[in-house]
Parts: C-alpha cells; structure tokens; sequence
C-alpha cells in the first residue's frame, strides 16, 4: 500500500509493533489509534454506557475496553488509511520522526500536520450502513447509539458500520 515514493524515504511497513512504536508508521498507527479510542470514549460516556466494559476486549485499569471494541470497524477506514495517505502524499516526511532507543516519536510539528489530517478525516461524509451521507464524527456517535438501543432491547440486533 505504500507507494515507492514513500519507501524510498524511508517509510517500510514490516509489521505491527508498539509500546514503543519502533518506526514511523508504527508511531502514525499508535498516535490514530489513540486519537480514535478517545472519540469512542467521550461518544459513549456522554451516551451514558461504561466505556470501561467491553465484549471483546478484557477490562483492565484504565483500558476503555467498550471504546476498543466498537473502534475495530473503523480503524482501517480512519486510522490506517490516515496513516497511508499522510506518508504517500509525502504530508509527512521521515525527518518528521525522531527514533531513538525509546521508540519512534512524531515531532510536533508533525503531530499538528497529523492532527489536522485527522479533523478532516473525521469530518468526510459516508454513507452510514445504507442510509444518509454523515461525517465520520456522527458515524461514531450513531454507532453508540445503535449499541446503546441493542442493549436498552430498542433494536432486535447492532449492526456495525458498512460503508459503501
């Protein structure tokens, strides 16, 4: 998926790591990720559920597990293509990264670029399971909610997000 542009700066993708992320995709995926998790969390705190209790992942200290769990569909369409498209453009440079023994770590003025990606990202119109066209923002408020009337027995099942 990286373009030969982006792997001739620098940028190699040879799998999953993290705590610390070891190279600067890893760290764009852990910085998505995070930034994800957190929209997750506020949308279901502020829809009265626990993020804390989830159905896939374990509960554990301080692990939204809830947030981590209704994130998955999402973190392709947001996270990981972010991640992509921010290197494959060349949006984001290697220089952008320092790496040392204590991982990979953007510089701020890379996390403002990233940041400011993400808000855009957030805010793209999708078709959300069939209906109307809603930003990405709405769709993680929406998927709260379709939880949220699953467990209340509002709704006889939870459909995940479909986008087409």
């Amino acid at each position: 998926m990286l373009k030969n542009k982006a792997l001739s700066e620098g940028f190699d993708f040879g799998g999953r790591n993290r705590r610390p992320p070891r190279d600067p995709i890893n760290a764009l995926l852990s910085f998505g990720y995070t930034l994800l998790s957190k929209e997750f969390t506020v949308a279901i705190d502020a829809s009265g559920l626990d993020p804390m209790h989830g159905y896939y992942h374990t509960a554990r200290a301080m692990r939204p597990a809830l947030a981590l769990d209704l994130m998955e569909p999402f973190r392709p369409l947001i996270s990981d293509s972010l991640a992509i498209t921010c290197v494959n453009r060349g949006m984001l440079k290697r220089s952008d990264f320092l790496i040392d023994s204590d991982g990979c770590h953007m510089k701020p003025a890379a996390r403002k670029k990233y940041l400011e990606a993400y808000e855009r990202r957030l805010n793209t119109k999708v078709s959300y399971n069939g209906s109307g066209a809603i930003s990405y923002r709405n769709a993680i408020r929406k998927a709260v909610q379709d939880l949220k009337s699953y467990i209340l027995g509002k709704s006889p099942c939870y459909n995940p997000l479909v986008v087409r």
